[in-house]
């Protein structure tokens, strides 16, 4: 086995699962929970689920499949430099938007508004139900029966927890003795930041190839000006191949300044456990001050010239109205559900299986879910 530093989770001294199981005499928990995360069901599902394009708009965009596998790319390079365990920070990569709905944040948004009533929606949190709950694989126990410290790292891939949480994760947090209070490990830390270089850099990518912006319309942004500066170029920013270039040194300077500016952070807060990075009085695993505020700018950019755009905004309306459409008819005819989803014995039971039935959906599924019931010509 790798040899860790001192800020890595320790798997001999992992917490373990909620029910006890025999360990791997080749593998390690955390390399076990990354294996049953990919063999999951919603793992698979995450190919025809949106990340900004509905994923039949064209073959080339990215979906939560190809996000979730480049975010454990940048986690693991990141894991082994600072020595981390990066068998821990591929598994919570790998999961961190398995709750995802169809057709991405539009979707979710729309879901959370249905079930206001019955404590909202949250795509993190479904990430751990599904974990816990929903997936039925084995004989013994729902759910996959993960590490406490894959676990506890999804639910605090956006930092501490202060407001309220559904009970299936106060019980596990409780089981345990967690705190939702304190930071993640180093590997959730690593985790999170490497899902906002991921999708920055991707929507670049994706809208560059979508034409709703170009290299000269970002020229503007800090981070894009020094980032072109390293790309010898002749001539105007035609070619194809810059914009590879581009995001590929933007990805490099921002990975950089993470490593430089975490190394910086390790010293300045003096930790030298995994209990210091857990109770610091901030997140360790960030950029500086100044590539934060260029990435901010960044941020604004591809929304007015990206998730703003009328494509876009189209594609939102539509999605809204297929899940508000499937939401209202599951409710009116719960037997409509799967055998094993439609044996509710009240009103809040109904809710929350008809929204665990259409977030698990993947676009596709969702889209002919819904022309089969509303399209009156289609018997």
């Amino acid at each position: 086995m790798a040899t860790y530093s001192i800020f890595s989770t320790d798997y001999k001294k992992s917490k373990g699962r909620i029910v006890n199981e025999r360990e791997d005499q080749n593998r390690t928990c955390f390399m076990r929970d990354r294996d049953r995360i990919i063999h999951s069901s919603a793992f698979r599902r995450l190919k025809y689920k949106t990340q900004v394009f509905v994923f039949n708009e064209e073959d080339y965009y990215r979906t939560r499949l190809s996000h979730s596998l480049e975010v454990s790319q940048l986690a693991r390079s990141i894991s082994k430099i600072f020595r981390v365990n990066d068998d821990l920070a591929e598994s919570i990569s790998l999961s961190h938007d398995l709750g995802h709905t169809p057709f991405g944040h539009s979707g979710e948004d729309e879901l959370n508004k249905k079930m206001l009533e019955y404590g909202g929606f949250n795509h993190n949190f479904q990430a751990l139900k599904i974990l816990m709950i929903l997936e039925k694989k084995y004989l013994n126990f729902d759910g996959l029966n993960l590490t406490y410290e894959t676990l506890d790292g999804i639910l605090k891939h956006n930092g501490p927890i202060s407001f309220k949480v559904p009970s299936y994760i106060k019980n596990f947090v409780d089981h345990f003795q967690g705190d939702l209070l304190t930071n993640g490990s180093l590997e959730s830390q690593i985790s999170s930041i490497c899902d906002d270089i991921a999708y920055n850099n991707n929507d670049i990518d994706d809208g560059l190839y979508a034409n709703f912006f170009k290299i000269d319309d970002l020229e503007h942004l800090d981070l894009v000006k020094v980032a072109l500066k390293k790309i010898k170029i002749s001539g105007s920013y035609n070619n194809s191949r810059i914009k590879y270039e581009l995001v590929r040194n933007l990805i490099k300077l921002m990975i950089d300044d993470l490593i430089e500016n975490t190394k910086k952070n390790l010293e300045k807060y003096k930790i030298k456990t995994t209990e210091d990075i857990e109770n610091c009085e901030k997140k360790l695993v960030c950029f500086s001050e100044k590539i934060t505020i260029q990435e901010k700018k960044l941020k604004e950019f591809l929304k007015k010239k990206m998730y703003m755009h009328p494509t876009i905004k189209t594609m939102n309306i539509k999605s809204k109205k297929i899940i508000s459409d499937l939401f209202e008819l599951f409710i009116k005819e719960p037997d409509l559900l799967p055998a094993k989803l439609n044996s509710c014995k009240d009103k809040y039971e109904t809710y929350v299986s008809v929204c665990d039935y259409i977030s698990g959906m993947t676009d596709k599924f969702a889209i002919n879910t819904h022309k089969k019931y509303f399209n009156v010509y289609n018997f």
